[in-house]
C-alpha cells in the first residue's frame, strides 16, 4: 500500500463531526500533511436518519476527496457505513479503520430494545435517544431501523484491508459479533483492547497503529514539519 492521500472520518450514531476521536485524528493527520473530511450525518435532519443516506453522504465525501488514495475511519455506526462505502467506491478507497464497528446495527437495536420496544418505535414512528453531539435528547424515525435491517455487513464482501479495534468491555457493540465478522473477512485485522465502546483509554495506541497502517509514521511527520 502507498501513503494515504486523504482520510474521511465517519462518526457514529447520535454523534457529530466534533467528536473527540474525530478531532484527535484531524490533529494527528494535519501534523503529517494529510487532510480529513468528516460528513455530518445529522444533516439535513437527525430525525430522518437512515443508513442509506449515511452511505450516500460518505460516498460523496470520498468522491470529493482532494487526493488519493482515500482511507475511511468509521466509528461505531460509522464503521458499518464505512464497509458499505468502501464496497461502493473500490477505485478510490484502499483501506479502512473500524472503531468498535456496529456491523449489525439492526439486530443490535432488536437485542437492546426487544420486540416490544421495536413495535413501540414502529407504532409511534420515533424513538427518543440521547444525542451525544448535541448533549440533549432527540427523536429518530423508525425508517432508521427498517433501513438498518437491509444494511447488515455480515455478508458484504471486504475488498480492501481493514484494521479493526474492538473493546472487550464494549457496552454497545457485542465484541463477539465483531470477532465473528473478522474471522469471515481475511483482509480484516482485529485488535482487541481492554476498553469500552468509546475506546478512550486506547486512543494513543490506536492512533499510532493507524498512522502506521496509513504509511504516515514519525519519519513522514518530521519530513512535513
Amino acid at each position: 500500500m502507498t501513503r494515504v492521500g486523504h482520510v474521511v472520518y465517519l462518526h457514529g450514531f447520535a454523534s457529530s463531526p466534533g467528536s473527540t476521536k474525530a478531532q484527535v485524528f484531524r490533529r494527528e493527520l494535519a501534523a503529517r500533511g494529510v487532510g480529513l473530511t468528516c460528513p455530518d450525518f445529522n444533516e439535513p435532519s437527525f430525525e430522518t436518519l437512515t443508513i442509506a443516506r449515511m452511505v450516500e453522504q460518505a460516498c460523496r465525501a470520498v468522491d470529493d476527496a482532494p487526493a488519493l488514495p482515500v482511507a475511511l475511519i468509521g466509528s461505531s455506526l460509522g464503521g458499518l457505513v464505512a464497509v458499505h462505502a468502501a464496497a461502493s467506491r473500490p477505485a478510490r478507497v484502499d483501506r479502512l479503520v473500524l472503531l468498535a464497528p456496529a456491523l449489525d446495527f439492526g439486530a443490535n437495536r432488536l437485542r437492546k430494545l426487544g420486540r416490544d420496544g421495536i413495535e413501540a418505535w414502529r407504532q409511534t414512528g420515533r424513538l427518543r435517544v440521547y444525542h451525544y453531539g448535541d448533549k440533549t435528547e432527540r427523536d429518530v424515525g423508525f425508517a432508521l431501523y427498517e433501513d438498518a435491517v437491509s444494511h447488515d455487513a455480515s455478508t458484504l464482501p471486504l475488498a480492501v484491508p481493514a484494521l479493526v479495534f474492538q473493546g472487550r468491555r464494549d457496552e454497545s457493540v457485542d465484541p463477539a459479533v465483531v470477532e465473528r465478522w473478522t474471522r469471515t473477512h481475511p483482509l480484516a485485522d482485529l485488535r482487541l483492547v481492554d476498553d469500552g465502546h468509546t475506546l478512550v483509554d486506547s486512543m494513543p495506541a490506536i492512533v499510532d497503529a493507524t498512522m502506521g497502517f496509513f504509511e504516515l509514521g514519525d519519519a513522514e511527520r518530521r519530513g512535513s514539519s
